[in-house]
């Protein structure tokens, strides 16, 4: 009896160890799995991880990465199918070789010799596709006309691998290969070459993600991703995920005190504590089919929602209630009438902002909260969208298609003085201004969606410009779309941003 009792504890003692070493590398390495050098190097590689600003510093020596012999260190996961490489990079001081490289490499396996294919970054500004297309071959490249860039995103659609690179705050130069045949699962991850065998080399990723993006032969709106809750700081434009879901989880609002971020996941409202990092309910009542759209008063006492309503036929309709939650909603919008989508307060809490569906067409309306009397503000053939006031209550920011594509517009609290904000090609949607009125920040799509549309899971640009005009520029580089922004997510001292980013878990 003893010793069946020395072996259980021999067990359970052995398997706290091994959890505890799993727990361990998981803290050590963030989101990859394992960290070596490949090729017979000289000299060690090595890789830190900091989990406070999630970043990682590798050290890689390596003679070469190229013919049919790579030397590099290499920081990696295996993945299967599809995916999305993003990351923010930086050599570490001045280097010994022009010719040092680093980015995110996909391979077969671990060997020397392997298939793979790298986004290449040289120590002289050179950015470069680089693949060996057959173990022990010579290895090939593509060259970009991008130089020095500090943003290197790698995605893989079946044979099909696109490298985008830019400078921070530009649109991303893209090189594609096709017809390239690697496993369906590989080894991916971030490197480090010297190009000197004598050599180590230092260089620093930041926001660093590996996405795994929605199949395209499901359905949009039907079958979801999950979803990251992120914060970017707007001065040093560096990204922190607080937050996974397995499940999609939708625009998050800054409360007021500045404790806590309030999104929707599933038709309920959540609250996600800033410091103890938990998640709890907030009680809508028989509000169960909330949607995107729920905004806070600038109090901070109230919130507004968009619920889908059975009673109208299934259309939105909004609802306000305490910050705090409550089993009984106030509803705001008359039975009736149409959809109504909730996007801004007036300061002084007694109207509300929203997009409604009215007379055939999308339209932005005032409504007075006690009465339900509502003022339409814009008319226009196109879709006006995303109202919110500024903090002063001097003008309605909002976004439309009436030029063509989507861009942002300002007018006066009556719909008057209508000025056109943007004037380029992207699709620009939700402008939210910052609390101290300097800024807006707003998400931007690309060509290839119809400027009526914000669908999930698309690559999308957080940009923002200031209140006074100027020209937009791109904060941040995100997998998302619908949900990622739709509501104000400044927090209170505007100095950060709370946003969601899509992969599939």
């Amino acid at each position: 009896m003893k010793k069946r009792y020395y072996q259980t504890y021999l067990l359970l003692f052995l398997f706290m160890i091994f959890q505890n070493n799993m727990q361990g590398q998981s803290k050590t390495l963030g989101i990859f799995y394992n960290h070596q050098d490949i090729g017979d190097v000289k000299l060690a590689g090595n890789v830190s991880y900091h989990s406070n600003d999630q970043e990682y510093l590798i050290e890689g020596s390596g003679a070469n990465m190229w013919f049919a012999d790579d030397q590099f260190q290499f920081l990696w996961k295996s993945i299967q199918g599809d995916f999305i490489l993003r990351a923010k990079v930086s050599f570490v001081g001045k280097g010994v070789d022009p010719h040092r490289k680093l980015g995110w490499m996909v391979r077969n396996n671990l060997h020397a010799d392997s298939e793979h294919v790298n986004a290449s970054l040289h120590g002289d500004g050179l950015v470069s596709l680089q693949y060996r297309k057959k173990a022990g071959g010579d290895t090939e490249e593509s060259s970009s006309t991008d130089l020095m860039p500090d943003i290197i995103q790698l995605e893989r659609k079946g044979n099909t691998f696109i490298m985008g690179t830019a400078k921070m705050g530009q649109p991303l130069v893209k090189v594609v290969l096709e017809d390239f045949d690697l496993n369906n699962e590989v080894y991916v991850g971030l490197y480090v070459c010297s190009h000197n065998a004598d050599v180590v080399e230092k260089a620093i990723f930041s926001n660093v993600r590996i996405i795994k993006p929605f199949n395209e032969s499901k359905e949009q709106y039907e079958d979801y991703i999950g979803s990251n809750l992120e914060i970017l700081d707007v001065e040093t434009l560096e990204r922190k995920v607080i937050y996974r879901s397995s499940h999609s989880i939708q625009a998050p609002n800054w409360t007021a005190d500045g404790k806590a971020l309030i999104y929707n996941s599933n038709g309920y409202l959540y609250r996600y504590d800033l410091n103890s990092e938990k998640t709890t309910m907030v009680n809508t009542g028989f509000a169960n089919r909330n949607n995107n759209d729920h905004v806070i008063s600038f109090d901070g006492r109230q919130i507004a929602i968009s619920h889908h309503d059975d009673e109208d036929n299934g259309d939105s309709a909004i609802y306000t209630l305490p910050v705090e939650g409550s089993v009984s909603p106030v509803r705001v919008t008359k039975k009736g009438l149409g959809a109504s989508y909730l996007h801004g307060w007036s300061l002084d809490g007694k109207s509300l902002l929203f997009t409604g569906s009215r007379n055939e067409q999308y339209d932005i309306y005032s409504v007075d909260i006690a009465s339900g009397e509502e003022i339409q503000l814009t008319n226009t053939s196109g879709l006006d969208d995303g109202p919110e006031y500024d903090p002063a209550g001097e003008f309605i920011y909002f976004n439309s298609n009436r030029s063509g594509t989507m861009q942002l517009y300002k007018m006066k609290p009556d719909g008057s003085g209508v000025q056109q904000l943007t004037f380029d090609e992207l699709n620009d949607w939700f402008p939210h201004i910052s609390p101290d009125g300097k800024d807006i920040i707003f998400v931007s799509f690309g060509t290839d969606v119809a400027s009526g549309d914000h669908p999930f899971y698309k690559h999308v640009y957080l940009r923002m410009m200031p209140v006074a005009g100027g020209e937009p520029k791109i904060v941040s580089y995100v997998y998302g779309g619908q949900g990622t922004i739709n509501v104000p997510s400044w927090s209170p001292d505007s100095k950060r941003v709370a946003f969601v980013s899509n992969t599939d878990h």
